[in-house]
C-alpha cells in the first residue's frame, strides 16, 4: 500500500486527487487484510480486549460516516441508523453504544452487509471530497487525514486481534500461509552482536509541531518541547527470541526479584512460562530448538534471530533486569531514533519503554469528539515506540506515541536495552 506521506509537498497543500487516492488505498487495504479469513473467522471476539475482524471494517467506515458525513454532507443519509449504536468504539459525545466486551455476539449485520456500507459510504465520501467547496475542504483534510490513519491503526489491530482468536482454535490454523520473505512476517535477517551506543547528555527536542509539520501527526504526539537527558546507552539492535530463550532456560520466570510487584503478580495469577504464542517442544527452554512460535503463517520453529515479540510490559522490564540493563525511556528513544547507528528502530517490534503514557507540556485535546481520542486515555498505561512488522505503510515516524497498559502481550511488542552512561 502507497504511503500516506508519498508526496514531494506538505499536507497542507495536498491536492483532492492525490487524497481521495489514498483513501480509497487506505479503505482497500482493510478488505484485503480480511480476504484471507471466512465469514465465521470475522465475527468471533475471543477475549475482551480484542474485537471482530467485522466490527474493525465497519468502525472504521462509522468513523468517517460520524465525523466526516453525518455533520458536512447534508444530503449524506445514514446507511442504518441503527449503526450507530452497534460501531461506536468510546465516544461520550457521540452517543451510547454496545458493550466492548459484547462484539463477538454481533452475528448480524452481516458480512455481507458491512461490506455493503463500506461501499455506500466510500461512495458518498468520493462525493464529498471532489465536490465539497474550497472553504469545507480546509475544514475536512485535517479530519480525513485522522480518519485515514485511524484505520491504518485498526489495520494492525485486525492482524493483532485475529491471531489471538485463530491462537484459541486447537487446529492453531494460520492467517495465510507466506514464506519467510511474507510482508507480515518478523524479519529473520542474522542479528549481530549487541553493541551498546552512547549517547550525551543533552537537551532534545521531542515530540511533533504538527499541523506545522509537513506530515500527519496525532495530537498526542504534540506539543514539541524540550527534555534533557542524561548520558545513556542504548542497545544497537531489538532484543532477539534467542536471547529471550536464554533468559527463560536460566529461570526467569521463577525469579521474583527480577520483576516488578504487579508484573510477579501476574506471572502468578496467568501461570506465564514464555512470551504469548511459544509452545513448549521439550528441552529446558534456553535453545531456540525447544519451541515452537505460533504466528500469522502458522505454528514454526522459532527463530533465534527474530525480534522477540508478544511480551507484556512486564516481561520485557524483567529481562531487561535480568540483562542488566533497562528500558529506556519514550525521550531516549526518540532522541537516538534519528542516529543511523540504530537498527530496527521501525517495521519490527513496538518497543516498550519505561516512560508512563502522559500528556506532554502545554498538551490540549481538540474540542468535539476529537478530543475523545487520546487524551482520556492519559492514566495507567506505558509509551511503546517504533512500530511492528503489521504496521502499514505510512503509518511510521520517530515521534509516534503508542500505549497500551503493561500487561497487554497479544500486541507485537519487544523491547530494546539501555543503560545508564557509566561515569
Amino acid at each position: 500500500m502507497t504511503s500516506l506521506l508519498a508526496a514531494e509537498q506538505p499536507l497542507a497543500t495536498l491536492p483532492r486527487t492525490f487524497m481521495l487516492r489514498q483513501y480509497m488505498r487506505v479503505r482497500a487495504y482493510s478488505l484485503e487484510l480480511a480476504a484471507p479469513l471466512s465469514a465465521e473467522d470475522q465475527c468471533v471476539q475471543s477475549m475482551p480486549d480484542a474485537s471482530p475482524t467485522k466490527w474493525h471494517l465497519a468502525h472504521t467506515t462509522w468513523f468517517f460516516e460520524t465525523l466526516l458525513l453525518g455533520p458536512h454532507a447534508p444530503a449524506y443519509r445514514p446507511f442504518n441508523e441503527r449503526y450507530a449504536y452497534l460501531f461506536n468504539s468510546y465516544y461520550e459525545t457521540l452517543g451510547p453504544r454496545h458493550p466492548r466486551p459484547r462484539r463477538g455476539l454481533l452475528t448480524r449485520p452481516s458480512l455481507e452487509e458491512i461490506h455493503a456500507y463500506r461501499h455506500y459510504v466510500d461512495a458518498a465520501m468520493e462525493d464529498l471530497i471532489e465536490n465539497c467547496d474550497a472553504r469545507l475542504w480546509l475544514e475536512l483534510r485535517p479530519l480525513l487525514l485522522l480518519g485515514l490513519n485511524h484505520e491504518q491503526q485498526h489495520q494492525e489491530l485486525l492482524l493483532t486481534d485475529i491471531l489471538h482468536v485463530l491462537s484459541c482454535n486447537p487446529l492453531l490454523p494460520a492467517y495465510r500461509k507466506g514464506d519467510d520473505k511474507d510482508s507480515l512476517s518478523p524479519s529473520l535477517d542474522a542479528a549481530p552482536g549487541p553493541v551498546w551506543l552512547e549517547f550525551p547528555g543533552a537537551a532534545a527536542a521531542i515530540g511533533s509541531d504538527a499541523p506545522g509539520d509537513d506530515e500527519f501527526a496525532f495530537d498526542n504526539e504534540t506539543p514539541r518541547h524540550d527534555v534533557l537527558l542524561q548520558p545513556y546507552q542504548l542497545g544497537s539492535r531489538l532484543v532477539t527470541c534467542g536471547e529471550y530463550a536464554q533468559f527463560i532456560g536460566d529461570g526467569g520466570y521463577r525469579q521474583a526479584g527480577l520483576w516488578l510487584s504487579d508484573g510477579w503478580a501476574a506471572v502468578q495469577a496467568q501461570g506465564w512460562q514464555a512470551p504469548a504464542y511459544w509452545v513448549a517442544g521439550g528441552g529446558s527452554g534456553a535453545d531456540a530448538a525447544d519451541w515452537q512460535v505460533f504466528g500469522l503463517q502458522g505454528l514454526r520453529p522459532l527463530a533465534p534471530s527474530a525480534p522477540v515479540t508478544n511480551l507484556s510490559f512486564y516481561e520485557a522490564a524483567a529481562y531487561a533486569e535480568w540483562a542488566g540493563a533497562r528500558l529506556p525511556t519514550e525521550f531516549e528513544w526518540e532522541a537516538a531514533a534519528r542516529d543511523l547507528r540504530i537498527s530496527q528502530a521501525t517495521g519490527h517490534a513496538w518497543q516498550w519503554t519505561r516512560s508512563s503514557y502522559d500528556p506532554y507540556p502545554g498538551y490540549h485535546p481538540p474540542a468535539g469528539a476529537v478530543g475523545e481520542y487520546n487524551g482520556k486515555f492519559m492514566v495507567g498505561q506505558l509509551v511503546l515506540r517504533g512500530s511492528s512488522f503489521a504496521t502499514p505503510p505510512g503509518h511510521t515516524r520517530v515521534t509516534y506515541r503508542n500505549f497500551f497498559p503493561p500487561g497487554a502481550r497479544w500486541q507485537f511488542s519487544g523491547l530494546r536495552l539501555a543503560k545508564d552512561k557509566p561515569c
